[in-house]
C-alpha cells in the first residue's frame, strides 16, 4: 500500500507569512518540564497561516465559510501537475495541462523548486492571473491548490481570488510541493472547522498509486 505524503506547512515561529497578517505565535503556558501536571500551549496564528484553505466568504459577501467546506471536494481524485513558467501560471499554461471537469487540480511551480514556502516570505512567487482563474472556472474544475501563499499574483491577486471563490472554487494555498512529482492522487484535505470562519489552516495528505 503506498504511502501518504504530507504536504503541509509545520508551523512554527519565523514561519513564512503573508505581510500584515498575524505570525505564528505559540506561548508554552504550563509545562511537564517545570513541574506542571501537563503541557498546554496557547496559539496565535491567522485563518490563512500556513497550508490552508480560503473559503468562498474570504472575499465573496456571503459565500459559504470554512466550516462549510464539502467532504467530497475536500477528499478524493487530483492531479498535480507541473507549470514550467517563471513569473506566472497563465491560460496556456492550463490549457496545455487540460483542466477536467470535477477536477481538484494541484499547480507545482518554481515555487516548489525554489523551496519559496520554507524560507522568509517573497513577493517574488508564481501565481495565477485572473484570466487563468476564468479559464478553471469555464473547464469547471472544483478545487485547485497552489505551491505560494496565494493563488493570486500581487498585481491582479483580488480578482483572481473573487473569479475563484465567487464561482465556487475552493483553493487550497501553501502547498509544499517540493519533494512531489507530477502525477494523479489520492488527496485528504482537512481544514480546521472553525464557524464562520474565511478560511483554516489544513493538514493536507497526498497518496501517489495503487
Amino acid at each position: 500500500m503506498p504511502s501518504w505524503i504530507d504536504v503541509s506547512m509545520p508551523l512554527h515561529a519565523g514561519m513564512a507569512a503573508w505581510p500584515g497578517d498575524p505570525e505564528f505565535r505559540r506561548d508554552v503556558v504550563e509545562s511537564v518540564e517545570a513541574g506542571d501536571v501537563a503541557t498546554v500551549s496557547a496559539l496565535r496564528l491567522c485563518s490563512h497561516t500556513g497550508t490552508h484553505v480560503d473559503a468562498p466568504a474570504h472575499f465573496v459577501p456571503g459565500g459559504a465559510t470554512i466550516d462549510a467546506a464539502p467532504l467530497d471536494v475536500m477528499i478524493g481524485p487530483a492531479r498535480v501537475v507541473a507549470i514550467a513558467r517563471s513569473h506566472a501560471v497563465d491560460v496556456d499554461d492550463l490549457r496545455a495541462v487540460d483542466p477536467r471537469p470535477g477536477e481538484r487540480l494541484l499547480l507545482r511551480t518554481s515555487n516548489s523548486d525554489r523551496r519559496i514556502l520554507r524560507g522568509p516570505f517573497t513577493m517574488d512567487y508564481v501565481a495565477l492571473t485572473a484570466d487563468a482563474a476564468r479559464f478553471l472556472v469555464q473547464r469547471g474544475v472544483v478545487l485547485v491548490g497552489v505551491d505560494s501563499l496565494s493563488v493570486g499574483r500581487p498585481v491582479d491577486g483580488v480578482e483572481t481570488h473573487r473569479v475563484l471563490l465567487g464561482a465556487g472554487i475552493w483553493v487550497i494555498e501553501g502547498l509544499d510541493l517540493a519533494d512531489v512529482a507530477p502525477g494523479d492522487c489520492q488527496m485528504a484535505c482537512l481544514p480546521l472547522r472553525i464557524l464562520g470562519g474565511d478560511g483554516a489552516p489544513s493538514r493536507v495528505l497526498l497518496r501517489f498509486g495503487g
